[in-house]
């Protein structure tokens, strides 16, 4: 079994105990098959009564099949969950820069298709196996050593070659699935543009021909699964020409039964491919580095809410140009600053630092005193409230999306975010007011009143820092005024950064710069 396969089965080490309870229930099931077949087979030769035996082995067995059903597929729903959240959990860590992840099509073919593809590790190969295990000595011992030897091979030497032979067919599988999700998520989300530029009969081809990869390399997997399973039917049925002619009918019934259990196992070994290839697609996605990994030992939150930037040098990559080059920069607490520059000059890149989502490669950025290099990212953040330029509110309740920003507000505080962000006076009028859902990326409301929501869960953090990324993209002019001058009521008694390429003229503002080469330069004061 491959490294990255007995790492997923690492990551399963909560629900030990489902798993383990699943495979002793499939055992007993077992048993109790093998129990009726054997006791069939003596009923049959006159060795033994029938009635009431059989009754409870065949009673017995149908209760056990279904706890089998029902423990396993729980222990594996439960591991595949425990998968996800782990997984979600490493990719939110180390994803560009943290402040988002922009392969979403990748992401979502790893985090569902790659991560479905991990069940039959489990359902199809271990549990059976164990089976395999126990029931090889029964088998020789009651059946004789060639259908025990026939038994071998189904069970063990198949599903080993098996695996090998399709481990090119699953690697491509994976990568083909993963493409065509890709594809078709791309060109849903930018539908858009491609009705605008006429490009839909492109970009079906596109789908197409991701689609045509799938299904070749799904014809291939499919192809030498069943080899493994038409290798392993000759293999049952030369074990029961074995056990006809030379053992009993005890035998005969027993090699039924034995390899009724274990005739999935090589066609799982052909599938066992698809699952490391998947495997490695999962850890490759959460095995990103985290771009600022938190000291062993952070130091104490900083009273103050100063900021500022001493001789700051920072490149996104070391085949990139820098962005800044000896940046400094003084925020002083309660301040109200913009930057200005146009796109790429490194707005948001200065935002990214002060989030501790990157470090500089030189000088330090500080919080306070304290350089943020030895804080903790989360207490960093709890003082600072980031509202992007690219708003997202989640396919959820207007309630949820507030929440995110400070789980355990209560209801007064919600409204009073509302209210400050001027648009509480809306969500009372809708039929179900905080509970509203909102719709996918905020689909239900307009940009203004969006951004309006996105302001009132900034505001709800009750951080002393705001930082505020082209606030105004995407909003008509009058509409940017109007938030603007929102927020120079609301932000009173914080620390206020404008991130933005124009001023509108409504902001009220104690220092502004501008970033050029590098550097910031005072352009007011």
């Amino acid at each position: 079994m491959s490294a990255d396969l007995l790492r997923i089965l690492g990551l399963w080490r909560k629900r030990a105990v489902w798993l383990a309870a699943g495979v002793l229930v499939s055992l007993a099931a077992l048993a109790s098959t093998v129990g009726l077949m054997a006791y069939g087979a003596l009923a049959l030769t006159g060795m033994a009564g029938v009635p009431l035996v059989l009754r409870w082995l065949g009673l017995g067995r149908v209760l056990l099949r279904y706890t089998e059903r029902l423990v396993t597929h729980t222990a594996m729903f439960r591991a595949l969950s425990d998968v996800r959240v782990w997984f979600f959990r490493r990719v939110a860590a180390g994803s560009a820069g943290g402040l988002g992840f922009r392969r979403a099509g990748d992401l979502l073919a790893r985090v569902v298709g790659d991560v479905e593809a991990l069940d039959g590790l489990y359902l199809r190969i271990l549990v059976p196996l164990a089976g395999a295990v126990v029931l090889l000595p029964v088998l020789a011992w009651g059946a004789g050593v060639v259908v025990g030897g026939f038994f071998l091979a189904a069970a063990f030497i198949l599903p080993w070659v098996a695996a090998r032979a399709a481990r090119d067919a699953g690697t491509v599988l994976a990568r083909a699935s993963g493409g065509l999700r890709i594809a078709a998520l791309d060109a849903l989300t930018g539908l858009r543009e491609v009705r605008a530029f006429a490009a839909e009969g492109r970009m079906l081809a596109l789908v197409q021909a991701r689609e045509a990869a799938l299904l070749a390399a799904q014809h291939a997997l499919a192809g030498r699964v069943a080899l493994a399973g038409a290798l392993a039917f000759l293999c049952g049925q030369a074990a029961l020409l074995a056990a006809v002619s030379h053992g009993g009918v005890v035998a005969v019934f027993l090699a039924v039964a034995a390899f009724e259990a274990i005739g999935g196992l090589p066609r799982a070994g052909a599938l066992l491919g698809h699952a490391a290839a998947a495997a490695r697609r999962v850890l490759e996605a959460a095995d990103t580095p985290v771009p600022v990994p938190d000291p062993t030992v952070p130091g104490p939150i900083p009273e103050g809410t100063r900021l500022r930037f001493e001789g700051v040098g920072f490149r996104w990559s070391p085949d990139r140009p820098p962005v800044f080059d000896g940046l400094t920069l003084d925020i002083p607490q309660g301040a109200r600053v913009a930057l200005l520059g146009p796109s790429g000059i490194g707005k948001s890149s200065l935002a990214a630092l002060a989030l501790k989502v990157a470090a500089p490669s030189e000088g330090r950025v500080l919080l306070g005193e304290a350089d943020i290099a030895g804080l903790s990212a989360a207490e960093v953040r709890s003082r600072i409230g980031w509202l992007s330029q690219a708003t997202h509110l989640f396919d959820d309740t207007i309630r949820a999306n507030l929440l995110l920003a400070r789980p355990d507000a209560a209801e007064e505080d919600l409204w009073a975010a509302l209210e400050a962000a001027r648009i509480a006076v809306l969500v009372r009028e809708l039929p179900d007011g905080l509970d509203t859902w909102v719709g996918e990326g905020g689909a239900r409301f307009s940009s203004g009143q969006g951004r309006r929501l996105a302001l009132a869960r900034a505001l709800l953090s009750q951080a002393p820092i705001l930082i505020l990324d082209e606030p105004g993209a995407g909003l008509d002019a009058a509409t940017e005024r109007e938030f603007l001058t929102t927020l120079n009521d609301v932000a009173e008694g914080r620390t206020v950064v404008l991130i933005t390429h124009r001023l509108v003229g409504v902001e009220r503002l104690d220092r502004i710069f501008r970033l050029s080469g590098g550097k910031a330069v005072a352009a007011a004061g």
